[in-house]
């Protein structure tokens, strides 16, 4: 049976988000460069294995750069970053860090048993709290545009106390 209640707005049951970690533009110029980088190799041969060895770079590196790509999904069940997944249920404290603490985070303070899904390219980062008893894993650390939407998407930002050196 079913319940014709509508569910509030910002409830984890209803929380959906989707974001998928897109190399930025310098990313795409690098594929370029690279690619034309292969026409110097081969245009001594001839200028068509110049132009063929370009065309199949590009697509080459496009492709693995888009097969590649996580996606950091939250659904009403699960959470998914990249290609762990794990039960709603079991997703505890969620905290954002930009600037000199994402830097922080994704170093000094980086536990050797957390989930990494981090890119250079992105500089917030969003740590979930892992809360399974069977999972050693502490936390996830993942990388995001948005990390204010995939906080509430979570539940909400838990406040992080401020720590002294």
């Amino acid at each position: 049976m079913s319940s014709q209640t509508p569910h509030d707005p910002t409830s984890p049951a209803t929380a959906n988000y989707t974001e998928k970690l897109w190399p930025n533009f310098w990313g795409w110029v690098i594929v370029l460069g690279l690619s034309a980088a292969s026409v110097l190799i081969f245009i001594p041969i001839s200028p068509l294995a110049g132009y063929i060895a370009f065309f199949v770079m590009l697509v080459g590196l496009t492709i693995l750069l888009v097969a590649t790509t996580p996606t950091i999904s939250v659904t009403a069940d699960t959470v998914q970053v990249g290609r762990a997944q794990i039960e709603r249920k079991f997703v505890g404290a969620v905290s954002i860090y930009s600037g000199e603490a994402a830097f922080e985070q994704r170093g000094r303070k980086l536990n050797g048993l957390a989930y990494l899904c981090i890119r250079g390219w992105i500089k917030p980062v969003v740590k979930i709290e892992i809360t399974d008893p069977a999972d050693r894993t502490p936390y996830w650390l993942t990388s995001s545009r948005n990390p204010e939407y995939l906080a509430a998407a979570l539940g909400g930002v838990t406040p992080v106390p401020s720590e002294q050196d």
